[in-house]
């Protein structure tokens, strides 16, 4: 589904005509008889050339749903029109004059024709999924699409602002499930991109996720949600396990569950094979998605493809030179295979290319490893002054201090990378980072504390 159109004579309608095709998608994507790509790889067409064959050919359909959104007032007209993209035709089109208050049967309707056109088998509860009407509130809807429009550009800012428009459609519809799941999935992504430290974020996304699931127990966005909750904030996986295969049998199109699914839960748990499954599946799902190309190269480096994992991220910054997460984690798998130079060199460009701390922590432990102690040292005073104003978690004062030699310090910073629930200690009996602290007692205790023995590499059916 290629990004639609906005018609409106006033282009702050922007967020409607992208709410619109994101809530199309979305009914859709809950089809288990589909393969419908997610947003995040189709918005890259905005303004592509009119090549269809080839756009088909980079997100692997046949299919593809063009569109446009006109706003007026109170009025709306949708008009789609879906295409076999190797010659060009058109197996359905229709256009849609309605109110805003019918806005989800038209949204409906479009699901269910094209399901139709396509000989798409629907379950019962996917008739139902297809044609849910979130909220009887106009106003509370458009707050909402505000919301996920803002969500979806993944910049601190840009996540608090979210915040504040999913609140607004709550104050307007207290009963609006969807929008508690945005306000989760937003609290929740806020200390990833430097937005605020996890005490601060997750237990307001813990809240945000109950609530909508007291409201609506099938919404697969707070099960996915309260899933990473659980991992990356409670250390609870067998609960992640749950809430990630509830929501993914709700919603099996939803790349974001697949991804964050093999990345936190089972990456932790050490089920490697599973954990590259289901980023695969992701990927399938969002093909152009950066962050999915990263981790999926992440999950070869867990699984020990050190040679896998370089080339994956390889490809990944060759398709954006400026996304600093992936040249990090180059320059880790370039580490563990000991180009040092070239690893060098990643972290660097990472470093240049964001204020996020990590990367700078990365460099400093290497530093330290290959012997060159003064700059280490400094990296290390810089990260504790940075400490002193903004969040910067302690797994990265750990990493540099275990790159001097400083086993206690690091195991120090460790122990309070726990007591402030860091997202990265999840990762610690699977990070070879930390191998070195193997077998120590104060390390084992601590890990036996985030991910136990007993749960650690448990023998899994693969999901499907």
């Amino acid at each position: 589904m290629l990004p639609f159109e906005n018609l409106s004579e006033d282009k702050a309608n922007a967020y409607f005509a992208d709410g619109i095709q994101d809530e199309i998608l979305t009914r859709l994507s809950k089809i288990a008889d589909l393969k419908v790509i997610s947003r995040t790889s189709t918005q890259h067409y905005k303004s592509a050339p009119r090549n269809l064959p080839e756009i088909a050919r980079q997100l692997g359909v046949v299919t593809i749903l063009e569109g446009s959104v006109q706003k007026s007032g109170d009025s709306v007209r949708v008009s789609v029109q879906l295409i076999k993209a190797a010659n060009d035709s058109h197996l359905w089109a229709d256009t849609f004059d309605r109110k805003l208050t019918d806005v989800f049967a038209v949204e409906s309707e479009i699901a269910k024709s094209i399901a139709d056109t396509l000989k798409a088998k629907l379950t019962g509860s996917e008739e139902h999924a297809i044609s849910a009407r979130p909220t009887e509130n106009t106003e509370a809807h458009q707050l909402y699409l505000k919301g996920r429009y803002f969500w979806n550009k993944r910049t601190a800012v840009d996540l608090r602002k979210s915040i504040d428009y999913f609140q607004q459609a709550i104050e307007k519809d207290p009963n609006y499930a969807l929008a508690y799941a945005g306000l989760a999935q937003a609290w929740l992504l806020l200390p990833g991109y430097n937005g605020g430290a996890p005490k601060d974020c997750f237990p307001q996304a813990e809240a945000a996720a109950k609530k909508a699931l007291s409201l609506d127990d099938d919404s697969a966005d707070a099960h996915t949600a309260l899933a990473s909750v659980k991992a990356d904030y409670n250390y609870d996986f067998a609960g992640a396990l749950t809430e990630y295969e509830r929501a993914i049998q709700l919603h099996p199109n939803d790349a974001t569950a697949h991804h964050w699914f093999g990345a936190d839960t089972l990456a932790e748990l050490g089920q490697n094979e599973r954990e590259i499954a289901e980023m695969k599946r992701a990927l399938a799902l969002d093909p152009l998605s950066l962050i999915i190309n990263a981790d999926l190269g992440n999950a070869y480096a867990h699984a020990g493809r050190l040679d896998e994992a370089i080339a994956q991220l390889r490809k990944t910054v060759e398709m954006d030179g400026s996304f600093y997460y992936g040249r990090e984690n180059l320059g880790q798998a370039l580490a563990l295979k000991g180009q040092i130079p070239e690893a060098m060199a990643e972290y660097e460009k990472a470093i240049a290319l964001n204020d996020d701390p990590v990367p700078k922590a990365f460099l400093g432990h290497l530093y330290g490893r290959i012997g060159r102690r003064a700059e280490a040292t400094k990296i290390l005073a810089q990260l504790e002054e940075t400490r002193q104003h903004r969040y910067v978690d302690a797994y990265s004062l750990a990493l540099v201090s275990l790159g001097l030699g400083d086993r206690d310090q690091a195991l120090s910073w460790l122990e309070q990378g726990f007591q402030e629930r860091s997202n990265w200690l999840g990762y610690i009996r699977v990070d070879p980072l930390l191998a070195p602290l193997h077998g120590d007692p104060r390390f084992e205790a601590l890990a036996e504390k985030i991910v136990p023995a007993k749960e650690f590499a448990k023998s899994a059916t693969p999901s499907k």
